[in-house]
């Protein structure tokens, strides 16, 4: 080494430079964040000897490495909710250093693509298509100028902000949030709402030889252009000024102009209409006419068409006149100075306006159709008839004075216009309107329904004005019955049973009829017969007729009781009826029906069945040459009995009273075949005549018992002599 110093020193230098040119430290990473869809931040350690750092992103299908000065550093150009690993690496003149412990972070979701219109003068509306993996977003908006704001959150894609101030910008500040909480990307849009409306007026004024309007306005807040529009179609636009003209326009015409703000945002609502008539004061006519130089005074002659002549010495250049509707004026001015008046003067001609129709009456002629008649009018070449409520459509455009407007809405008042008009000058606006009402609406039924066995309610629509009359009547065959209300319903009375009716309504106001409305048919129940009638024809059943009920086809009949009920349906006017035993209180209920199935119900009461027969009929022979008839009754024992025993050479008959349970009958010769019968006798007096007799033979005292012969149907019993 000594030997070669300079040889040394190399080799010392060259050693320390090869030691501080290797790789720095690995650094690693602090935080790493996404606060807008294209980009992530790293915060990252700064390591000693690093000279720059470069920042790796990766995901499925991308890489990418951004070198930074230090930390914190950001990757850019990325897709916007999309994973990515991320890692850094420091760097110096000895290379990069291994990659950081990774990290994974998304990048945050897009703004929304906000698009804004006003509706009105008062509204914004903002709309977006859906973010993708947005679940939420916050608006806030902001008006210009000032620092208060509204602020909501969303998951609709549609925010309309109301309630805002005509004519002023707004500015709204739109985000959205992905799932995880976060927001993303913001963006910020402005609009203006439309102008409000603004104030009109009109003022009629000379363009040389020729009317005109002008059409003054307020100014509207944020409008940047106005449009001023008449009724007839003329309009007139202004940026700066706030009026404009409209010209030229024709005597006599009765207009109406509006007048409309714009700016971006679209147009502002109509002004109100503002009417003018170019001659507001009827007759008064003016002739005008050029300055001549060298003049002193001018005189100007008018000649009506009918003779009549008007002249004027004036120094001026117009000459008003009474000009009446209807004529044609033939007009010439002379100038005049110290060497007389000119030789020759133009004739020009001018024709007023046709008169407005006088005497018009409009007579309602049938239920939709209104007839108008007027007077015709001097200078009226054609009429036009027009209402305005057929958005004063042209009904008729003749020449005669009359129309007829038909097919119109019932129940409501027509303004009508009868318009002159001539070829020269065009139809005169100003005649005022003839108002004349339709017939009434034709009411419906809606339905029909009993209240009681002669009553029927009737419910029909009320489709007119209050204080419509309502007539409902009901034709039958044999007489008319009607009721009248205001309302939707109102009751027929006194509708006989039986009977077909055909029920109509009509309405009926000062202006006359409706036309009837469609008819419904009304059947009334059939008629309760008027007598029923009830026997009994056996202990357990019982025989009932009545008399035929008018309108009914079929009954069915009930007889009820305490014991039970019996019930039967027949076309016929009787029934025999069972299951009603003897000595029974009962009612009878009888259905009358039609045959279109209508039922009434009819009720008879205070009917009771036959007292019983009394059973174990025996009969006795005393001692003392008597018979003794015995028996059981059955039920309350408030009945007299009558017996009676026929033989073949005597006949005999007792009385029983009420609660006794036999009788004596004294024999006048023995050996006799008898036949009893014991029955009970009604209240009324009259002998139960269902009883069954029942056969005995009594022969005399010791002969021989069952001697004899009998009817092979009879029951024969062997009675013996006893004490």
């Amino acid at each position: 080494v000594a030997a070669n110093p300079m040889k040394c020193f190399t080799f010392v230098t060259d050693f320390t430079s090869i030691v501080s040119s290797s790789a720095p430290e690995v650094p690693s990473i602090i935080k790493a964040y996404s606060k807008r869809s294209d980009s992530i931040t790293v915060e990252f350690t700064e390591v000693s000897g690093a000279t720059s750092y470069i920042l790796r992103a990766e995901s499925d299908d991308f890489f990418s490495e951004t070198p930074v000065s230090g930390s914190p550093g950001t990757v850019v150009n990325l897709q916007p909710t999309t994973d990515y690993i991320l890692s850094v690496m420091s760097v110096n003149s000895g290379g990069r250093s291994q990659p950081s412990y990774p990290v994974k972070v998304k990048t945050v979701v897009i703004a929304p693509m906000m698009n804004t219109s006003s509706p009105s003068n008062d509204t914004i509306l903002v709309t977006w298509p859906p973010v993708e993996h947005a679940v939420l977003y916050t608006l806030c908006i902001i008006r210009q100028g000032s620092s208060s704001r509204l602020k909501l959150n969303t998951t609709d894609t549609m925010v309309t902000f109301d309630d805002l101030e005509a004519g002023i910008t707004y500015c709204i500040k739109g985000m959205a949030w992905d799932s995880e909480g976060r927001t993303g990307d913001d963006t910020t849009v402005c609009q203006i709402t439309r102008p409000p409306s603004t104030d009109v007026t009109v003022q009629v004024t000379g363009m040389g030889r020729s009317l005109g309007i002008t059409v003054y306005w307020l100014p509207a807040q944020g409008a940047e252009n106005y449009l001023a529009l008449t009724s007839n179609a003329q309009n007139c636009t202004a940026t700066v000024n706030s009026y404009c003209y409209i010209t030229p326009v024709d005597c006599g015409q009765n207009h109406s102009v509006v007048v409309t703000a714009y700016n971006k945002a679209g147009p502002s609502s109509p002004s109100q209409p503002n009417s003018w008539v170019e001659e507001p004061t009827a007759g008064n006519c003016s002739l005008v006419w050029d300055e001549v130089p060298m003049v002193e005074y001018y005189m100007a002659f008018i000649k009506r068409d009918d003779g009549t002549e008007m002249s004027c010495n004036t120094t001026e250049t117009t000459c008003p006149f009474f000009c009446m509707c209807g004529y044609t004026y033939l007009t010439s001015v002379f100038p005049y100075n110290q060497g007389g008046s000119s030789p020759y003067s133009h004739v020009r001609n001018y024709t007023t306006i046709p008169c407005c129709p006088q005497g018009v009456t409009i007579k309602l002629v049938s239920a939709d159709t209104l007839e108008i008649m007027w007077s015709p009018v001097k200078g009226a070449e054609l009429y036009e008839t027009t209402a305005k409520q057929t958005n004063d459509v042209i009904h008729c455009n003749d020449t005669a004075p009359v129309c007829a407007l038909s097919d119109l809405r019932c129940n409501t008042a027509y303004s009508v216009t009868v318009t002159p008009c001539s070829e020269l000058r065009g139809c005169n606006r100003t005649c005022t309107p003839h108002t004349h009402e339709t017939a009434p609406c034709s009411p419906e039924i809606l339905n029909m329904t009993q209240t009681n066995n002669s009553t029927y309610r009737v419910l029909i629509t009320n489709p007119n004005t209050r204080n419509t009359n309502y007539t409902i009547t009901a034709i039958g065959r044999y007489n008319t019955h009607a009721c009248q209300t205001r309302n939707s319903s109102c009751e027929i009375t006194e509708l006989p049973c039986g009977s077909l009716y055909e029920v109509t309504a009509v309405a009926t106001t000062a202006v006359g009829r409706s036309l009837p409305g469609f008819s419904k048919p009304l059947e009334t129940g059939p008629c309760c017969p008027m007598f029923v009638n009830v026997s009994q024809v056996t202990q357990a059943m019982t025989n009932v007729t009545w008399s035929p009920g008018r309108g009914a086809r079929s009954y069915i009949t009930t007889l009820t009781s305490s014991r039970g009920y019996a019930k039967c349906h027949t076309l016929d006017t009787h029934c025999l009826m069972g299951c009603i035993t003897c000595s029974t209180n009962y009612s009878v209920n009888l259905e009358a029906i039609s045959s279109t199935g209508h039922k009434s119900e009819c009720k008879y009461h205070g009917f009771s069945s036959s007292p019983c027969c009394p059973t174990g009929v025996k009969l006795y022979r005393r001692a003392n040459n008597s018979l003794r008839v015995y028996w059981r009754s059955l039920g309350r024992q408030i009945h007299n009995h009558t017996v009676e025993l026929y033989g073949t050479g005597a006949n005999y008959t007792c009385i029983a009273a009420a609660g006794s349970t036999y009788c004596d009958i004294q024999e006048e010769t023995c050996g006799d075949v008898y036949t009893v019968l014991a029955a009970p006798v009604g209240q009324n007096g009259i002998k139960v005549n269902f009883c069954q007799p029942r056969t005995y033979s009594v022969p005399c005292p010791g002969s021989n018992a069952g001697m004899g012969k009998f009817p092979l149907n009879s029951k024969l019993h062997i009675m013996f002599c006893s004490s």
